[in-house]
C-alpha cells in the first residue's frame, strides 16, 4: 500500500497481518525477550517487512536492532524507516547513495484521544485542521497531523541526532495532491551542504489507515 506514495528511488514492503512462522535473529530476540505479545508481534512483523525490503535492494537478511531513540539500525549503505500500528506493519528502504533520509508512519484513521491534539499541535495547525475537516470529513485530520509529525521526526533524527518536539515544525496539508510540508522552526541539519528547513511528504488514506511518508533524496 505505502509504495503508491513513494518515489522510485526507494523500495517498500508491508503487511496487514502477522505471519505465524515469522522468526527473529538471536540479537533481535534478546531485545524483546521481556515484551508483551502485542509488542512481540509488532516488532517481529516489522522485521519481516524490513528483510523483504532489504531483499528488494539485493541485500541479505540481517538483524535490525533499535538504536538510541528506538530508530532501526540499518546495514552500512542503507537508509530506512519502519512503522507499525493496529492492522499494519511496513518498512521503506533506499541506498545512502540515492537517499538521505526516510520517515514513515501509519495510524488508524480515527480521531486522537481527548487532549492529545492540543499537546502535539500549534494554533495555526489547529486552524487548518478545522478547515480540512469541514471540506474532507472522511479523514481524521488530527490523526493525520500526528502521523505526519511522526514521519518528520523519523526523517529528522538520523540526520540531526537530536530530539525534535511536536511544536518544532509546522505542518500544512494539500488535500487534493495528497501531500504535506513541514517547516522547521529550529535550525535543521545540513544535507548535501545545504541547511534543511522544509521537509516534504505525501499521505494516503486507505483500508481504514492513515499512512504518511517523507523521502529526502540525494
Amino acid at each position: 500500500m505505502i509504495e503508491s506514495i513513494l518515489p522510485g528511488c526507494v523500495v517498500a514492503a508491508d503487511l496487514f497481518h502477522d505471519p505465524l512462522d515469522a522468526t527473529l535473529f538471536p540479537e533481535e530476540e534478546k531485545v524483546i525477550e521481556q515484551a508483551v505479545e502485542k509488542r512481540r508481534r509488532e516488532f517481529t512483523t516489522a522485521r519481516v517487512c524490513a528483510r523483504a525490503a532489504l531483499g528488494r535492494l539485493g541485500l541479505p537478511a540481517t538483524p535490525v536492532l533499535p538504536g538510541l531513540r528506538g530508530e532501526p539500525q540499518w546495514p552500512k549503505g542503507v537508509v530506512g524507516s519502519i512503522t507499525h500500528c493496529a492492522g499494519y506493519r511496513g518498512a521503506v528502504l533506499g541506498t545512502s547513495s540515492a537517499v538521505t533520509a526516510i520517515g514513515i508512519d501509519a495510524e488508524p484513521n480515527t480521531p486522537l484521544a481527548n487532549g492529545v491534539l492540543e499537546a502535539v499541535s500549534l494554533p495555526e495547525e489547529r486552524t487548518e485542521l478545522r478547515l480540512l475537516s469541514a471540506g474532507h470529513p472522511q479523514v481524521s485530520w488530527d490523526k493525520m497531523l500526528f502521523s505526519a509529525k511522526e514521519s518528520v521526526y523519523k526523517a529528522w533524527f538520523p540526520l540531526a541526532r537530536r530530539w525534535l518536539d511536536f511544536e518544532d515544525a509546522v505542518i500544512s496539508f494539500d488535500p487534493v495532491a495528497g501531500a504535506f510540508s513541514a517547516r522547521l522552526l529550529v535550525t535543521g541539519p545540513k544535507v548535501d551542504g545545504r541547511r534543511l528547513s522544509v521537509l516534504s511528504g505525501r499521505w494516503l488514506v486507505d483500508r481504514g489507515l492513515i499512512v504518511t511518508a517523507i523521502v529526502i533524496p540525494r
